[in-house]
């Protein structure tokens, strides 16, 4: 993997917007965040522009990740909002300065594209983490956040949830939203799980539906080789008239109940005002005990 160098005072934190549409009031909180923070926020030409539910078209999305990654006075980029879009524009990137820059890319949710496509392509760390819109709702994930960028992270401590599987591995943590991993299968930005940590997370979900796309992982092979699974949060899942009759953490132990790793549940990150940072792309060490979890860059 590539080394990322840490933020430093002054320097400067491009804001794009590469999904849905955004307001300059919306930005106002996190903007402000990254000034106390010493940095210099810089929007990208197009972010304000509106086309249907997107923050513009998307020619003018792409050309504002584009400027962002090719420009070397930037030092990070941060996505503005999630919600749907990034996948429409993955593939018009070209993501090749990043190998002779290297600079952290932000966000969760539909930033998943980019995690998974930086990983594979470039195999460069980006950042699992909470974005400008959430900034006022949850003080700790701004925290976090902050400590990853300035280098200053070192591990975090869960409780201990009864249905996780005991034990310790080491490796490089991958994954993101679960309904953006099986939407990527197959392509360009699918992601190689063998011998990795692999993290998931999702929102507003059928049951059902977490079954369907824990079963494509499972056949496609990327669960049979991880070194751990670590799940987030499964926030606000539905279910039918008539029950699919297992919850969201058992659908997913199911799944892997043949494999012998240990799984970590309610790991405070995903679609949650505290949704911690994590490195993705980079060495961590997963502890489970029947009284600690802990993960530790």
């Amino acid at each position: 993997m590539n080394k990322t160098p840490y933020l430093k005072q002054n320097d400067k934190i491009a804001v794009v917007a590469t999904a849905r549409k955004i307001s300059a009031e919306e930005l106002a909180f996190a903007i402000e965040t990254f000034k106390e923070w010493g940095l210099q926020p810089v929007l990208g030409k197009n972010i304000y522009e509106i086309e249907n539910q997107f923050a513009g078209s998307d020619k003018q999305r792409a050309e504002d990740l584009q400027w962002a990654i090719n420009d070397d006075n930037i030092k990070a980029i941060i996505i503005a909002r999630g919600g749907y879009g990034t996948v429409r524009i993955v593939d018009a990137i070209d993501f090749t300065k990043l190998k002779t820059n290297p600079k952290f890319i932000i966000g969760y949710s539909d930033v998943t594209v980019l995690h998974s496509h930086i990983h594979t392509h470039i195999g460069l760390p980006t950042l699992h983490a909470t974005m400008p819109i959430n900034f006022n709702k949850n003080a700790e994930a701004v925290e976090t956040l902050r400590k990853c960028l300035f280098g200053e992270l070192v591990s975090y401590h869960f409780e201990v949830n009864p249905l996780n599987k005991v034990g310790e591995a080491n490796g490089v943590l991958v994954g993101g939203n679960l309904s953006l991993l099986y939407a990527l299968s197959g392509t360009a930005s699918d992601i190689d799980t063998k011998n990795k940590i692999l993290f998931l997370e999702d929102l507003d979900e059928y049951l059902y539906h977490i079954d369907r796309m824990m079963l494509n992982l499972k056949r496609s092979g990327k669960l049979e080789n991880l070194k751990a699974l670590v799940v987030g949060s499964f926030t606000d899942m539905k279910d039918n008239t008539i029950p699919f009759g297992k919850t969201t953490e058992e659908i997913i132990l199911d799944a892997v109940k043949e494999y012998n790793y240990p799984v970590c549940f309610n790991v405070p990150a995903g679609h949650i005002d505290r949704n911690l940072a994590l490195y993705f792309g980079k060495e961590v060490n997963l502890k489970i005990s029947q009284t600690n979890c802990s993960l530790t860059f």
